[in-house]
C-alpha cells in the first residue's frame, strides 16, 4: 500500500518517516499517468530510506486527482433496525447515482465558502474511490482491478436547493463543494467493505459506521456504472455518507462560517475542511 499525493505541481509518495511524513518525488506528471507504473511505485518506495527524504509539506497538498468524472451515490448505507428486522428489507435494486461538476472540486487545504443564498448547508463524508484504468462494460468479478485506490470526500451539500427539485444538481453543485484528499492510498491491502467511515465536526464524532453495512459494493458500483459510463483512469466515484449518529440529527444546524469537519478513515487517512463567509461578507 502506497500513498500518493500531489504537492504544488509535482507528484509524490508519501513515506512515514521516524519523525512524521516524508515525501518520495516522482515528477511533475499528474497521478493518473502514473498509475499504471504503479509496481515501479512500490519497489522504489521500498527501497528507499525515508528519514533521508524531505518533509511532506502538508500546507501545499492539492486534490490528488482532477477528475474528468465524478459520480457520487446516495442511500447507500443500510440505516439502524430494531432486533428480528430484515436489514435488507429496504434495500433498493438499483444505486441511486448524481454527479458533482467541475467547479465543485477542493483539496485537502481548501476553505468551502458558504454561500449566502445557502440557508442549510451539510457535511457528508464518504470513501472516494478513484479509477486506474479504463473501465467501461466491465464484469463484476473484474471491477475491482480497474481502481487505482481510494480518498476521501466531503460531499457539502445545500438542503434547501436540494429540495427544490427532484433532481440534486444545484444543491450538491455550488462552488468547492467536493473538497477531495488528502492522498490517494493504493487499493492493494485494502479491502473497501471493512472500513470505518468516520466524521468529526467541532470535536464531536457525528457519523461512525463501517463500509460492511453499503447496499452496493465498490466492486458492484464499478460494474455498474461502465455499464453506462466510460470511466477513465483519474474518475472518481464517491460511495455515500453513512447516516448521522441520532444525536447529531437531533442537534442538527446548518454549517457555518466557522465551522470544521473532519472525514477520517483508519487506513485511508483525514480530510479536515473548514467553511467561511463569503469574500465581503460582514462579519
Amino acid at each position: 500500500m502506497v500513498r500518493l499525493a500531489r504537492v504544488g505541481d509535482r507528484s509524490v509518495a508519501v513515506l512515514a518517516g521516524t519523525a512524521g511524513d516524508r515525501a518520495l518525488d516522482l515528477g511533475p506528471r499528474p497521478l493518473p499517468e502514473l498509475f499504471a507504473e504503479l509496481d515501479g511505485i512500490r519497489d522504489l518506495v521500498e527501497r528507499t530510506d525515508a528519514d533521508a527524504l524531505p518533509p511532506l509539506d502538508i500546507a501545499a497538498l492539492r486534490a490528488p486527482v482532477v477528475p474528468r468524472t465524478m459520480l457520487c451515490l446516495g442511500y447507500n448505507y443500510r440505516g439502524h433496525v430494531p432486533d428480528g428486522v430484515d436489514p435488507t428489507a429496504d434495500d433498493p435494486v438499483t444505486p441511486d447515482v448524481f454527479v458533482k461538476t467541475p467547479n465543485t472540486l477542493g483539496g485537502p487545504n481548501d476553505p468551502v465558502v458558504v454561500p449566502t443564498v445557502a440557508d442549510d448547508v451539510d457535511y457528508e463524508g464518504e470513501i472516494a474511490v478513484v479509477i486506474g484504468r479504463r473501465a467501461h462494460g466491465v464484469a463484476l468479478d473484474d471491477a475491482l482491478s480497474h481502481v487505482a485506490g481510494y480518498t476521501l470526500l466531503n460531499d457539502v451539500s445545500d438542503r434547501s436547493w436540494q429540495r427544490r427539485q427532484s433532481q440534486w444538481a444545484l444543491g450538491k453543485c455550488f462552488d468547492g463543494f467536493a473538497p477531495l484528499g488528502p492522498w490517494l492510498v493504493t487499493a492493494d491491502e485494502i479491502d473497501p467493505q471493512d472500513l470505518l467511515v468516520e466524521v468529526v465536526r467541532d470535536g464531536e464524532v457525528t457519523v461512525s459506521q463501517s463500509t460492511a453495512t453499503t447496499i452496493f459494493s465498490v466492486a458492484f458500483v464499478v460494474h455498474y456504472l461502465s455499464q453506462v459510463v466510460t470511466l477513465e483512469p483519474g474518475d472518481v466515484i464517491s460511495t455515500g455518507t453513512p447516516q448521522k449518529l441520532a444525536a447529531a440529527q437531533d442537534a442538527h444546524r446548518p454549517l457555518a462560517p466557522g465551522d470544521a469537519v473532519t472525514v477520517r478513515v483508519a487506513g485511508i487517512g483525514e480530510l479536515t475542511t473548514t467553511f467561511i463567509a463569503p469574500p465581503g461578507a460582514s462579519a
